[in-house]
């Protein structure tokens, strides 16, 4: 593995610290109870050459929403304790990109290919949303993301603020961009870009933001140049979609004489700490632009889609990480994928990988949990942070129950994570420090009074009398 590339995108003024760790001195802080102790548990940890270690009966030994210690301190005095035998501690999950309020369109639109899923379902269904719409979306993905390990996600939607509130108050971290095409006019991007400035360190540091044009083949070549100029000017990263087909890829060579990589190039976007949704058209050509980066590139590769949608290729994340690319592993919206599953995605990503590389051998299991963890953590640009339980990152962590029959007997215990556990084997998930879900319940969001409300709400959505759509899919 490459070595790791500093923190991508993180804001410079959020550290990582709480108010905690301002108004109390380091010696308080350690004399004092710590606020969570987790005993019992099999710990997931990465050794100095990132390898996967797991540490039998550790302690884990949290305070101010930071990893203190792991491996000793279960006699810790501490305000809160799980015991978790039997049980796995891990980095909580990241969805490196996805659209969250989608979830309201799952199942709507399927069965079709690329260009009429969106032009005659998404994007007209998508021109009725309203801020309480979206946000409500946020509200069940939320939940479901926290139900299945989640603890992080990248997301790439409309009415933002709304979804930036739901995750201030249900605890999860995110990494969020208003979306915007050239089609809305200079005041599209100008609304990406004072978001993107208004929100970065919210949720007590647990929002960071991006720019978040939707991609090269709906943006212009001068509005992507100047979301680059942006993200130089204010230190903010780029999330967008580029090269997601091979169809994309050879509808844009034949156009401009380019691929969607190299227009990225162009526009001075591969300057930019710069997120890319799938990458599945990806060429041989680009892959030295995209090393040059040195890791500032990250990919989020989100196979089910590609399988529904029957595209002929997937994420070349082999040759990615050869080329120093950070891939990280995504769900894409519920819309495409019916699922928020990101314990999904890691298996899918390991069998795909080794069927389109014909060799049984690449994406082992441990590499997968190393795409899960620090390689998903570096790619919304908090690889410093999150992705590992080790001293000093943040707390967030999920508690994999392995005592059910489809994950006995443990042989190899990465395999049995990667290909036997499910998202329904999460029974804990903490954020900052904070359970959000204990054995199974979770404690910040309510999940049959946000159904009920969505419900009433959908026939008014899912209208597509109105003969309006957002935008057109030509590719």
């Amino acid at each position: 593995m490459s070595s790791a590339p500093a923190d991508r995108g993180s804001d410079p003024a959020d550290r990582g610290f709480t108010p905690a760790d301002r108004d109390s001195s380091p010696a308080d802080r350690a004399s004092a109870p710590a606020d969570l102790v987790i005993t019992g548990c099999t710990a997931l940890t990465h050794d100095e050459q990132e390898r996967i270690v797991f540490l039998a009966d550790a302690s884990i030994v949290v305070r101010d929403g930071v990893v203190e210690s792991v491996g000793a301190g279960a006699d810790t005095a501490a305000v809160e304790r799980i015991d978790a035998r039997g049980q796995v501690a891990m980095p909580g999950l990241v969805n490196c990109h996805t659209h969250a309020p989608m979830v309201a369109l799952r199942g709507l639109a399927e069965d079709l290919p690329t260009e009429a899923w969106f032009n005659d379902v998404v994007w007209p269904v998508e021109s009725n949303l309203t801020e309480r719409d979206v946000e409500l979306g946020a509200r069940l993905a939320c939940a479901e993301m926290i139900r299945g390990g989640v603890t992080c996600f990248a997301d790439h939607y409309f009415h933002m603020d709304a979804v930036a509130a739901v995750v201030a108050e249900c605890g999860l971290r995110a990494h969020l961009g208003e979306a915007y095409f050239s089609s809305q006019g200079p005041a599209g991007r100008e609304r990406s870009a004072e978001f993107a400035l208004r929100h970065r360190g919210g949720a007590d540091g647990r929002i960071t933001t991006a720019l978040a044009p939707h991609a090269p083949y709906t943006v212009t070549d001068a509005d992507l140049a100047a979301t680059a100029e942006l993200a130089r000017t204010h230190g903010l990263p780029v999330h967008l979609h580029a090269a997601e087909n091979r169809d994309q890829t050879d509808t844009s060579l034949a156009r401009h004489g380019a691929t969607p990589i190299e227009i990225l190039d162009r526009a001075g976007l591969l300057d930019t700490e710069l997120l890319i949704a799938h990458g599945t058209g990806i060429l041989d050509r680009d892959l030295p632009l995209l090393e040059r980066t040195g890791g500032r590139t990250a990919v989020a590769t989100a196979p089910r889609g590609y399988l529904k949608f029957g595209w002929p290729t997937t994420t070349p994340v082999r040759a990615l990480r050869a080329a120093g690319v950070p891939v990280g592993l995504a769900t894409d919206g519920a819309a495409s994928n019916n699922s928020l599953d990101v314990w999904e995605s890691m298996a899918l990503t390991s069998l795909i990988q080794k069927s389109s590389e014909g060799d049984p051998r690449w994406l082992t299991s441990r590499q997968a949990l190393h795409h899960a963890t620090l390689q998903s953590a570096r790619a919304v640009g908090l690889g410093t942070r999150i992705g590992r339980l080790a001293p000093g990152h943040r707390a967030d962590i999920v508690l994999v129950d392995l005592t059910g029959p489809h994950t006995q007997p443990v042989h190899d215990l990465a395999a049995t994570l990667v290909h036997s556990a499910r998202a329904a084997d999460v029974r804990t998930t903490i954020v900052d420090g904070r359970v959000l879900m204990r054995d199974r319940e979770l404690l910040t969001l309510d999940v049959p009074a946000i159904v009920g409300e969505l419900g009433e709400r959908l026939p008014a959505l899912v209208d597509r009398g109105q003969g309006r759509r957002i935008q057109e899919y030509d590719t």
